[in-house]
């Protein structure tokens, strides 16, 4: 066992991730329906009783949540916060959908743009990691139930280590569902350096775990995403020293924008 200390508010996002992904494997695990919403993004039953989960959990902190599944607050409200929890119920829809157990629960603490506590839960594999960005600590665990305790949780840690830079080849960590083009032209661009090139894939938030962990070097993503998509997993990185870089500003990603749409960015040591 590591030495961690878990503060209140991760303590309240880590069995709330836990519990949301016993809700959503009762339903992996039936014939469930899916949903288009109006930007033609998939929805499912699982999406809304996660969500449903974690709002019951986060409420009790008193702190506002921006969620994917809910109604989005007014800019003129929302610039007022100076926290606020940014939450994906169920993020990687699509893998979840084709049952290849690439979805992950996300839920991230955020104050003055910048993530501060990040979980994220897998729950086809029952495996959980957390951040505390502040303490610089990250590590993940894998449990025996969604019932687990946060004794269970913490009893079982392993820390997160990210590679050293310079390796070859270069692990370039791709989406199965959103290779670009601006991402196959990065990875010509590596190889123009005279380094080979090995795509790693993987659905949803585990792309950023992949780095956190040390098992890719670099995470282009050159396509929309939402806040609620990165923000658990920029926490998991920066708690790691990994940056998260917009490719418009050359800074960290910030969150709760007007526009909750996030810049194209880059994962990277």
């Amino acid at each position: 066992m590591i030495g961690i200390k878990i503060n209140k508010d991760l303590q309240i996002a880590i069995e709330a991730s836990l519990k949301a992904g016993k809700v959503i494997m009762q339903v992996y695990d039936t014939a469930f329906d899916v949903e288009m919403k109006d930007d033609k993004s998939p929805l499912t039953e699982a999406d809304k009783k996660a969500n449903d989960v974690i709002n019951s959990y986060l409420v009790n902190t008193e702190l506002p949540i921006i969620s994917e599944e809910n109604k989005q607050t007014d800019y003129a409200t929302r610039k007022k916060w100076t926290t606020c929890w940014v939450v994906d119920p169920v993020d990687g829809t699509k893998e979840f959908i084709k049952r290849n157990g690439e979805f992950t629960v996300n839920i991230a603490l955020v104050t003055n743009g910048k993530p501060e506590l990040g979980v994220i839960y897998v729950p086809a594999t029952k495996t959980i990691y957390v951040a505390d960005v502040a303490s610089k600590q990250a590590f993940k665990t894998q449990v025996n139930s969604h019932d687990a305790t946060l004794e269970d949780v913490v009893q079982g840690a392993t820390k997160l280590k990210p590679k050293a830079a310079g390796s070859n080849p270069v692990q370039v960590v791709g989406s199965r569902s959103h290779m670009s083009q601006e991402t196959l032209d990065f990875v010509e661009t590596i190889k123009k350096e005279g380094k080979e090139v090995e795509v790693v894939s993987k659905g949803s938030s585990l792309k950023f775990c992949l780095i956190a962990e040390g098992n890719a070097d670099v995470y282009p993503r050159f396509a929309p995403t939402m806040e609620w998509d990165t923000a658990a997993g920029q926490a998991i990185c920066n708690a790691v020293g990994v940056d998260v870089i917009s490719q418009n500003t050359n800074k960290p990603l910030l969150y709760n924008k007007e526009n909750l749409l996030n810049p194209w960015f880059l994962v990277r040591k």
